[in-house]
């Protein structure tokens, strides 16, 4: 489990993270919401070490994150960044491949490789392989960088707004796999999210996130609730339920 207490972080004079403390479940979607200037995407930073906070201490299975060596960590934990671009002439099957670096040191092995198919396979880009990344959509490329992280096989797998700049369909292809990715492999995935109704359709808990403080952290469920969404985002919600799913309703209040 991931657990990070008194948290607190300042750029500049501005407090961005306010001490706060709080856990995120293993082998679950948690989805990190709230307004822009939360804190969302600064306390994925820190939880991924890309990022010293100020205040306070991360522990990823019960040790401080700072103690562990980094070709540790980075096979226990992954991140995509909301940038990934890539000036390199790369094919798919290339760029997936660097996912092994933490254990082949960029000499992959045999089974470095069936790791890389696997996860080519897993994403259902295996008939992309041989493309060059500047040749695809921005959907397609989102998800041989999500395919990358599938190759480093790591427990936690972090990202920071993957659906950004993604249509719909691309969008549900990626929240598809981080599905199976939890449900089929076990992981456990911790997501910077904006649409409210993806995060409600395919996380298993949310932690909502206002002011650098964190208004709720609890299953899915229980917070998409009007009055609990209004207290995030500041609008009125209508939300429908459909077999145990709910649709947040926000268009025409």
């Amino acid at each position: 489990m991931i657990k990070f207490q008194d948290i607190s972080k300042k750029y500049g004079e501005k407090e961005v993270l306010k001490q706060i403390s709080s856990s995120i479940p293993k082998g679950k979607i948690t989805s990190l919401i709230g307004p822009n200037g939360a804190g969302k995407s600064t306390l994925l930073s820190i939880i991924s070490r890309l990022l010293k906070q100020d205040e306070g201490n991360v522990t990823l299975m019960d040790r401080d994150i700072s103690s562990i060596k980094n070709n540790e960590i980075a096979k226990q934990l992954s991140i995509l960044k909301q940038s990934n671009n890539l000036d390199l002439k790369l094919t798919v099957k290339d760029l997936v491949s660097f996912g092994r670096f933490p254990y082949s040191k960029g000499r992959l092995t045999e089974a470095d490789w069936e790791q890389v198919n696997r996860a080519l396979d897993f994403s259902e880009l295996k008939e992309l392989e041989n493309d060059y990344l500047d040749e695809l959509s921005g959907g397609q490329r989102q998800r041989a960088f999500l395919s990358m992280i599938i190759a480093q096989d790591t427990e936690y797998v972090l990202l920071d707004e993957p659906l950004n700049n993604l249509d719909m369909k691309h969008s549900v292809k990626v929240m598809k796999t981080l599905r199976r990715l939890v449900d089929e492999l076990g992981k456990t995935v911790i997501i910077v999210i904006h649409e409210i109704n993806f995060a409600a359709q395919y996380s298993d808990h949310i932690l909502a996130m206002k002011d650098g403080k964190i208004k709720y952290n609890e299953a899915t469920n229980d917070v998409i609730e009007c009055e609990k969404l209004k207290d995030i985002f500041g609008i009125e919600f209508d939300i429908i339920e459909k077999e145990n799913k709910k649709i947040c309703n926000y268009f025409n209040l």
